[in-house]
């Protein structure tokens, strides 16, 4: 699966009431919450951000609460990935759960800025800078993430077997 998409770059520890402000998550709705997506670090993000674009964070990309609703609000948004330098690991798990891909890649972070068209290959766990030429290596999804991201997250993939 390959994903191609312009860059919106972020720094470290972008937490996930960044992400999404604690205020907005009564609800479950991916389009209700990518409204407020990014408003409180970015305010402008929601309204410029286009499908398929990118978002490229720093260490820690997800930290904080555990709250589902984040991932939920980026892929809402029509964002097709995230690298980042790191994860919190609850905000990776939560991510492949409802289908948004994300690699970690440190190399990346460093040679991406916002605005960069990136192009992404799950399968061979490669991301390459258009505008520059360049090309990342990050983790390759073994076959059932893979599958459990094509589908569209964790329950989809369940209850298509």
């Amino acid at each position: 699966m390959k994903l191609k998409g312009k860059a919106w770059k972020f720094g470290a520890n972008v937490d996930t009431d960044g992400i999404i402000a604690g205020r907005y998550c009564a609800t479950q709705d991916p389009v209700e919450l990518a409204k407020h997506l990014m408003e409180d670090i970015a305010p402008t993000f929601r309204n410029e951000v286009q499908k398929g674009d990118i978002i490229v964070g720093g260490s820690n990309f997800g930290c904080g609460s555990s709250r589902e609703q984040a991932p939920m609000a980026i892929r809402g948004a029509g964002v097709s990935a995230v690298i980042a330098e790191s994860f919190a690991r609850i905000f990776f798990r939560n991510s492949i759960n409802i289908g948004l891909p994300i690699l970690e890649s440190a190399e990346a972070y460093q040679g991406i800025e916002s605005g960069d068209e990136i192009e992404i290959d799950l399968e061979k766990g490669e991301v390459r800078n258009l505008s520059k030429n360049t090309t990342f290596s990050a983790a390759a999804y073994p076959k059932n993430i893979r599958d459990i991201i094509a589908k569209g997250g964790l329950l989809e993939s369940i209850l298509d077997k």
